[in-house]
């Protein structure tokens, strides 16, 4: 694989390890090679590096697989998917998962990614709608600027939101930030 390939998005395998490529910069300064400065985090782990490839440098994409599957249910064991296909139900380390479960809510679709064939990480879609189930009253006065509340949500995620959302509202959360994009149309 060509340094030039390495686009975000992109899972190679570094150190012996699956990592997904989530920034990159080529780089060129006067009298040195070109460098690829990434930042890279680990599939199985979660944990990010920095590190800069140097133009030559051999890098190899991981065998990484992608499957669907819907959320089950989480519990002190891990979470739990079924692919959609073979029925065969997915277990995925809590600590791997740990993060993501505040998106998670049952029946939602994900992508299970699978290194040497067994299961290491989800990937969640990048929004997702969840319903509004504590909501505070709006306060008088609180019109001017980008005026927030805290709002918690179906699966306990608790975001900032605008003052006119209120309980029952369905709202588009970004599953990169944890953060409100829009009220979902009714």
């Amino acid at each position: 694989m060509d340094l030039n390939d390495m686009k975000i998005g992109t899972i190679i395998l570094w150190e012996n390890q699956p990592v997904m490529v989530i920034w990159s910069n080529r780089m060129r300064t006067a009298q040195r090679k070109p460098v690829m400065q990434t930042k890279l985090r680990n599939v199985i782990t979660g944990k990010v590096y920095e590190y800069s490839f140097k133009f030559g440098e051999s890098i190899e994409e991981a065998d990484v697989t992608r499957e669907k599957a819907s959320f089950l249910y989480a519990d002190d064991e891990g979470t739990h998917f079924m692919n959609g296909e073979t029925f065969e139900t997915v277990d995925i380390n809590k600590d791997v998962t740990l993060e993501q479960e505040k998106f998670l809510k049952e029946g939602m679709e994900v992508s299970i990614l699978r290194f040497n064939n067994k299961p290491v990480s989800i990937e969640l879609p990048i929004k997702i709608e969840l319903k509004v189930t504590e909501a505070p009253p709006d306060t008088k006065g609180n019109s001017g600027g980008n005026v927030t509340k805290p709002v918690t949500l179906e699966t306990g995620l608790v975001v900032n939101a605008p003052m006119f959302i209120r309980e029952g509202d369905v709202l588009r959360i970004d599953t990169r930030s944890g953060e409100y994009v829009e009220r979902a149309s009714m």
